[in-house]
């Protein structure tokens, strides 16, 4: 048993190999690509090992294994019960980690969601549970004259058709429920998907914000959070823009009034809309129209196909920038490496002038004239990105874009609500991003209290 022996091995590309092997050495098995190597170590070695492993072990067992296929050979010797480890390229997806693939990372989130200690993202005070006084002092807080509803968030991005929570909540009196972001009526035939994930949020009350409203208000806040365990979502209607504020009787900074959800491990990945920063979607960089991608030469005028997504002979694009041109008092025919700054940002991200258009259109029998602000090329090509159905107009406005840092999350991928929770002293980011090697030394060297190490002893 010194000796693996191979006699007429065919399998794929091996043309009748006879070969002995030495046992109990590290062989490396080189030569060009189609050559047989995988086919000699993989479909023909490991199969046989793995195949007689199989052999060996009882009727039942066998059963849920499934039947191994022979290789193609005439005879084999030498060999032990095999384990393979495949050939890999690295990870090349943006929401896979080294945390991630090895599976680490679900034990920091674990670890996070159970010893974790929340701070204010702004002012970085430890958050404590906010009394049900000062969830009504800060909604009264908001400008005379604001329409609010108040919700009880009572499902939060779970699976199911959550029927009996909508039944129990119309028995109880309540009319209306905000599902998925849609308000509707809970008499109407409610029918959710259960392999999708609901949120739904109970309409608890609407108001408007007025001096006399306390006591029904102190009522509607109450009968929220006993609804929804100590959680309210307030929409707020100011100044024509829809805000939502999020309470909780659990976790809220006393001075600025910020909540955060409860600590749960899906709060702490980047991979899950209820922790991955809003901005760039858990990515930590966003592909963004790059102003140096959509104008390669600045020694170009608009008219010789400097701002190269926008075709100068095409009588809509002339048009906009004919108008913005004739405002801004400079010409098409200019480089644009020429035009001062201030035309060029009006250019590229926009003026809030009011602008005269007139477009003739294509036959010349016809114009409308209209008023509006120039958006800017950067937001302009952004907008056409989003609404378009197309896969080949999006590849090709893709040639203009390029991945920029995120500067809400700064390449940190979280939220900060999410970011603010320490374990020692630390966020979850920052110890992410530790090697391994500090990795081990962080905790290996951490002190915990004796009630953090009982809890968090098994995930240590």
């Amino acid at each position: 048993m010194d000796k693996l022996i191979i006699r007429g091995a065919r399998e794929h590309n091996l043309k009748n190999i006879d070969l002995e092997l030495p046992r109990d050495k590290l062989i490396v098995i080189s030569g060009l690509s189609g050559s047989g190597k995988s086919s000699l170590a993989f479909d023909t070695i490991f199969a046989e090992g793995q195949r007689r492993y199989v052999e060996s072990l009882s009727a039942y067992a066998r059963q849920f294994l499934g039947r191994m296929d022979k290789p193609d050979l005439d005879y084999i010797e030498g060999l032990s019960p095999a384990i393979s480890i495949e050939q890999k390229t690295t990870h090349k997806n943006p929401r896979s980690t080294v945390g991630t693939v090895t599976e680490i990372y679900d034990y920091y989130r674990l670890l996070f969601a159970r010893i974790g200690i929340a701070h204010c993202p702004i002012c970085n005070r430890e958050i404590r549970e906010q009394p049900v006084d000062s969830i009504i002092e800060t909604i009264l807080q908001y400008k005379e004259g604001t329409k609010v509803q108040l919700l009880a968030p009572v499902i939060r991005g779970k699976k199911g058709e959550h029927q009996k929570i909508i039944d129990d909540a119309r028995k109880a009196g309540f009319a209306r429920a905000r599902i998925n972001g849609v308000p509707v009526d809970l008499d109407d035939g409610i029918k959710l998907d259960k392999q999708k994930k609901h949120s739904v949020e109970i309409i608890v009350d609407r108001l408007v914000i007025k001096p006399e409203i306390r006591s029904r208000l102190a009522e509607s806040v109450e009968t929220a959070l006993q609804t929804s365990d100590g959680i309210l979502v307030v929409l707020a209607d100011i100044e024509g823009k829809t805000s939502e504020h999020f309470f909780s009787q659990k976790n809220a900074c006393p001075d600025c009034g910020i909540s955060i959800p409860e600590l749960q491990p899906r709060l702490f990945s980047f991979n899950n809309p209820f922790g991955a920063c809003p901005s760039c979607s858990g990515l930590g960089a966003k592909l963004e129209f790059d102003p140096d991608l959509v104008i390669p030469d600045r020694s170009l005028s608009f008219d010789e196909g400097g701002i190269v997504p926008y075709n100068p002979d095409s009588n809509w694009h002339r048009s906009r920038f004919e108008s913005l041109a004739k405002h801004f008092k400079f010409s098409l025919g200019t480089p644009l490496k020429n035009l001062p700054k201030k035309m060029m940002d009006a250019i590229l991200y926009g003026s809030n002038d009011d602008i005269k258009v007139r477009y003739d259109n294509r036959e010349g029998t016809g114009h409308f004239e209209y008023q509006s602000k120039f958006p800017g090329v950067l937001e302009d090509l952004k907008r056409r990105y989003l609404e378009t159905q197309s896969p080949g107009v999006k590849e090709w406005l893709e040639k203009f874009m390029s991945q920029k840092f995120c500067e809400d999350c700064n390449g940190r991928r979280l939220k900060p609500e999410v970011l603010g929770v320490t374990v020692a002293g630390k966020n979850i980011w920052e110890i992410s991003r530790l090697s391994v090697t500090d990795s081990l030394k962080f905790f290996e060297t951490v002190k915990f209290n004796q009630n953090e190490k009982k809890i968090a002893y098994q995930i240590l």
